[in-house]
């Protein structure tokens, strides 16, 4: 396998790292020496097959991760991938606590890395769930009668907009909690933006 290259213009953010230098240089070298190309999407070092994503790298306050895209369709043997929460579909997890885990698990890593690739070049798809399986809060049906613009709205938005407000909004667990989500974010969707926009 031909051996990814470093894009240039990511260097900087591994330069600026405090956290976890170490863990995601090492892990930036075992995806590289997968053939995977090198990009940046949704802040972080993000590596793609043909234009679809396969892995990215992310850290958090207590551990950083090799995100698998796909990784609900991988197979697992070691029983290592950790869906974030439970509202994460697609996507599972490797966490690490230190650069030893890593490069004691490099060879793992990279049959992870490369059953990843025949994922998609298989073309694989993950069957998500749909808006419909989710229960609609009572509040927004309540402002759906009382507000029949803003039902539409909602229903013009993309669905993981829809997903993304639906969640939010059932969260809490007390009822003027999520009344006072949902009235917050009426014009939001009256403007057809989505929760993060």
């Amino acid at each position: 396998m031909i051996k990814g290259e470093r894009n240039s213009k990511i260097d900087p953010y591994f330069n600026k790292l405090k956290k976890w230098k170490e863990e995601f240089e090492l892990l930036r070298e075992i995806v590289l020496d997968c053939g995977l190309t090198e990009d940046f999407k949704w802040m972080h070092p993000c590596y793609t097959f043909d234009d679809k994503n396969i892995v990215l790298i992310h850290g958090f306050k207590d551990y950083c991760a090799l995100l698998f895209h796909k990784g609900v369709l991988l197979k697992d043997p070691h029983g290592i991938l950790i869906q974030q929460t439970e509202n994460v579909q697609a996507a599972r997890q490797i966490r690490f606590t230190n650069v030893q885990e890593i490069d004691e698990m490099q060879l793992i890593l990279t049959e992870y890395i490369d059953e990843a690739i025949e994922v998609e070049k298989a073309g694989l798809q993950v069957n998500l769930k749909k808006n419909t399986e989710y229960v609609m809060p009572e509040e927004l049906q309540n402002k759906f009668v009382e507000i029949p613009e803003l039902k539409s709205a909602f229903e013009a938005l993309t669905p993981g907009r829809q997903r993304a407000y639906i969640l939010h909004f059932s969260a809490p667990k007390q009822f003027k909690t999520r009344e006072s989500r949902v009235e917050k974010y009426i014009p939001q969707i009256l403007d057809g933006k989505g929760l993060n926009d």
